[in-house]
């Protein structure tokens, strides 16, 4: 993998195609997780990240679209305002303590904790509007081994559901989801 700024905008990248590949009328299908509809993926990305942002270092991205109103256009000004933090460098070299997490860079946070649910939030993305679902295997067992030894405080947090029972020999992708709750 490469730099922070470098994974993100390759990830977003991989992401944002999958949102603007959404019909107007697939926007309101289901989509994992259980409950949710595929504009609730861009949603929960739009709203999780700059609140935590802020929370843990001041920092405001700059305010899209409603996902309600536009889906695409909010994606596209969050990530545009993420890949700015990135792309520079006084910004994504200072380091915060993340209390609950650790003492790091603002683009190591990016990277561990929001470039990687953009990566897996796509999958839910693609399942819901009927478009390509394959991940970037090298990127999913690298995540899938850095995880594996946390499943207890994983699953503690909320932030996945129980584990799917797989195959040992199913593919990397197949593992990841499974992992996080997803039935691939």
């Amino acid at each position: 993998m490469g730099s922070a700024a470098e994974e993100h905008r390759r990830v977003a990248a991989a992401f944002t195609t999958t949102v603007e590949g959404v019909t107007a009328a697939a926007w309101d299908q289901p989509a994992p997780p259980q409950g949710w509809v595929a504009r609730d993926v861009v949603r929960h990305l739009v709203e999780w990240f700059p609140a935590f942002l802020h929370g843990a270092t001041g920092i405001e991205l700059p305010s899209g679209p409603s996902v309600d109103d536009d889906p695409v256009g909010a994606w596209h000004a969050q990530t545009a305002g993420v890949q700015e933090l990135l792309d520079t460098p006084v910004v994504a070299d200072r380091e915060y303590d993340l209390s609950h997490i650790d003492t790091m860079t603002l683009a190591q946070a990016i990277d561990r904790i929001y470039t990687a649910d953009v990566f897996m939030h796509r999958w839910d993305l693609a399942r819901a509007t009927g478009q390509d679902e394959t991940l970037d295997a090298e990127r999913c067992a690298e995540m899938l081994e850095g995880m594996l030894p946390m499943d207890e405080a994983l699953r503690q947090s909320g932030h996945y559901g129980p584990r799917v029972e797989v195959p040992d020999d199913a593919d990397v992708q197949t593992k990841l989801l499974a992992f996080i709750g997803r039935t691939p």
